[in-house]
């Protein structure tokens, strides 16, 4: 998808972080932008941005969870606009802590958007790409997490590992039909953009947390590793953008974490124990 100017975006979890960096940039390229998010507040701080400024913006709350405010969100954008191009499964959550220790209720809420947000996404947004026919594209936003796998992430690692998983089967399975869609999988480092915070906004009905002293260790770690993160999220949007432009699937936005990725594919092909991503140097 080479062409944005005059068409239309969508973008989960547009209230913050990369959502927010992303409605700016499509913004910047002329882009008519579909805005969704949890809460209503996060979508009117983006939409009255300064960069959003003379945009054609929709804004609607959504809970990727549930598959029906996905759909009635895609059947607004498009009721809205019309035709819609860039799709951006974006919105995610993140808890530490070890397996043993895990509670249901943050697989269920971990799994349920930052998997099924993007199940979803993929069922009421694809099928409308393929109608139209002209060029588009699906953003998946994993992590470098959905690349490795390391202690104390383990809910957030599988959530991100099928997302990956499901973006390359997404792009095999568009390029068998024919289709004009691309797909790319954004897997990111520690950049600043309040997912390590994302506790703070659990729903109703998924307050029981992991209670292992490792789960404060992890969350606290990451909060430093995001605070020193080199690259910005509006970088990250810029290099998203640039991707989708030239049709590129992996969006590895920190180059040295290809070391810690190309430890963990030695380590599977040489038959040993399984690579931990943080003696490599990377993070």
């Amino acid at each position: 998808m080479k062409t944005f100017q005059g068409r239309t975006a969508v973008i989960t979890g547009a209230g913050s972080g990369f959502g927010r960096e992303f409605a700016k940039a499509c913004a910047a390229e002329g882009m008519k932008l579909v805005l969704a998010d949890l809460r209503q507040e996060g979508l009117d701080a983006t939409a009255a941005l300064p960069e959003l400024a003379g945009c054609e913006v929709l804004t609607q709350t959504c809970d990727v969870a549930k598959p029906e405010q996905v759909e009635a969100l895609a059947a607004a954008a498009e009721a809205r606009f019309g035709k819609l191009h860039l799709i951006f499964n974006n919105a995610g959550v993140a808890v530490s802590g070890p397996l043993w220790t895990a509670t249901l209720d943050e697989w269920n809420w971990t799994l349920g958007v930052n998997l099924m947000g993007v199940v979803h996404g993929v069922r009421s947004f694809v099928p409308r790409l393929l109608a139209h026919g002209e060029d588009a594209h699906v953003v998946n936003t994993a992590s470098i997490a959905g690349m490795v796998s390391g202690a104390g992430q383990g809910v957030y690692c599988v959530s991100k590992h099928a997302v990956v998983a499901l973006s390359e089967v997404l792009h095999h399975e568009l390029r068998m039909v024919g289709a004009k869609v691309g797909v790319s999988v954004l897997c990111p480092a520690f950049v600043p953009t309040g997912i390590a915070e994302s506790n703070r906004q659990r729903p109703d009905g998924y307050g029981e947390r992991n209670a292992h002293p490792m789960s404060q260790m992890i969350e606290d770690m990451a909060r430093k590793a995001v605070a020193k993160g080199r690259i910005s999220a509006t970088e990250i949007a810029a290099m998203t953008l640039q991707a989708v432009r030239e049709d590129r699937f992996y969006v590895l936005s920190h180059e040295k974490t290809k070391t810690a990725i190309e430890g963990r594919m030695r380590h599977i092909l040489d038959g040993l124990p399984p690579h931990d991503p943080m003696t490599s140097g990377a993070f």
